[in-house]
């Protein structure tokens, strides 16, 4: 994607030894402690790229203009890594990302994880443990934004009549593992604020999985929020950064995650 002057890009650094285990950053020119998106792609566990525009392009454009540094992340794919290994991945790439930050002109302490589809399972996945019980070395993030995740909880999805095939490939047939990869049975605590966008075009109701996981999420006194969009599955990836009431809502939830972003986004 074509990029503006004022914007930097390193691409392809790697956080892991798999040439899938890279990253891209896109920095505001002179950028110096500026908060950070750090983006995780979907495609059902199996396709997908940091690269592509409905990833990236209005996303840059909109938060790197106004000083945020932007992070994109590769990760394995199914069948070279199942769901769990892939959240090894992401949490690899989040303490990798942390530990360079300032060489980006970022902050280590001003992280917000967002992910769009199997990338949001992954995020809601790790925003769901926190950062206590993760490995170590990954620092405590402001917030989490999962984009239209229908994957809160695989259990209820590979026991329904007709679970999707690319689920079963994904996930197999072990219910331990269902529920291990289940980020609504992963909450026990408080967590960071979560922001929850959910398609009310789809047929398979992501809204109601993300209702229930928002509701257990306020039991622990987490500030959780669900965001109905109506907008198909791809457009909420594509368009959220164009000017829009949808990219309003959720600045608003940034704004709210700490005192600079509110400047930056006024």
């Amino acid at each position: 994607m074509a990029q503006s002057a004022e914007v930097k890009v390193i691409r392809d650094v790697p956080y892991g030894q798999d040439q899938r285990q890279r990253l891209d950053v896109y920095m505001p020119r002179g950028a110096g402690n500026a908060p950070v998106i750090f983006m995780v792609h979907g495609g059902a566990w199996r396709i997908g790229d940091k690269a592509s525009n409905g990833v990236v392009r209005n996303k840059v454009n909109h938060w790197v203009s106004k000083g945020f540094v932007f992070i994109s992340v590769n990760y394995r794919l199914v069948p070279d890594a199942a769901p769990m290994q892939q959240v090894k991945d992401v949490e690899s790439a989040l303490r990798f990302s942390q530990q360079q930050a300032r060489k980006w002109g970022g902050s280590p302490d001003r992280f917000i994880l967002m992910g769009h589809s199997a990338g949001a399972h992954l995020v809601s996945l790790i925003a769901s443990r926190g950062q206590q019980e993760l490995a170590g070395g990954v620092k405590p993030w402001l917030g989490a934004v999962a984009i239209d995740s229908a994957a809160y909880d695989i259990v209820e999805i590979m026991t329904s009549r007709r679970p999707p095939r690319f689920y079963k490939k994904a996930f197999g047939i072990h219910q331990a593992y269902w529920k291990a990869a289940s980020p609504i049975y992963a909450l026990s605590g408080k967590r960071a604020p979560f922001l929850a966008i959910c398609s009310t075009q789809r047929k398979d109701a992501p809204c109601v999985q993300a209702g229930k996981y928002i509701q257990k999420s306020r039991q622990f006194g987490t500030d959780a929020k669900l965001l109905k969009v109506d907008l198909s599955h791809r457009a909420t990836n594509v368009n959220l950064g164009k000017r829009s009431s949808y990219t309003r809502s959720v600045d608003r939830f940034l704004m709210q995650l700490h005192p600079d972003i509110a400047s930056l986004l006024r």
